[in-house]
């Protein structure tokens, strides 16, 4: 966890960390990113990663062919596309095919679903490579992000991630206290 104010000390060292994960072929790299703009809007970082990090959607692609990526996504991680396409189409706001059924679940009962199909597919990548995941600015987080940050803190001592999260001073993340985890405060840094 690293907190500091907003500056050159904080984004430097998180910039440098990507950097060199990047060039390594055995990690996979998670970059997520809170924003002020959407921070009432369920999961927008996940969102953003899986559009267009994991994903790729572009512009012109069409929806079958954005759920078809979707397909392709899941299938690689053995889940079961019944019950998760659905789910995934719903965050991303994909209409379904005739293949699916619709939901029909309660909206808690969909939360906790997609935290949980999120959380499995962090894990089952953790499994076959390490993980870097970075969740930057969570002084602007929302709450179904949050809650699937606590889900994967509780992870920690058992996944092969290395989870950086970074905040403002005046942000105090609920997981604080458990041994897996150490907080650094990074002041600016000179130029």
């Amino acid at each position: 966890l690293l907190t500091g104010e907003a500056g050159i000390g904080k984004s430097r060292l998180v910039q440098v960390l990507k950097e060199q994960v990047a060039t390594e072929p055995q990690a996979w790299l998670t970059p997520c990113q809170c924003s002020p703009y959407y921070q009432h809007t369920a999961l927008y970082p996940w969102i953003e990663l899986l559009e267009h990090v994991v994903l790729r959607f572009e512009r012109e692609e069409s929806p079958p062919q954005k759920l078809h990526k979707l397909e392709g996504f899941l299938v690689q991680y053995g889940l079961p596309l019944a019950e998760i396409v659905p789910l995934f189409a719903a965050l991303l706001s994909l209409p379904l095919s005739a293949d699916y059924a619709p939901l029909h679940l309660s909206p808690e009962q969909q939360k906790r679903q997609t935290l949980q199909a999120l959380l499995t597919i962090l894990l089952k990548i953790a499994a076959q490579q390490p993980v870097l995941f970075v969740m930057e600015d969570l002084h602007w987080v929302d709450s179904s992000t949050l809650e699937l940050l606590s889900l994967l803190v509780d992870q920690g001592p058992t996944a092969r991630i290395l989870a950086l999260c970074t905040f403002r001073p005046d942000f105090s993340p609920p997981w604080t206290g458990r041994s897996h985890l150490t907080q650094v405060t990074v002041n600016r840094l000179s130029r």
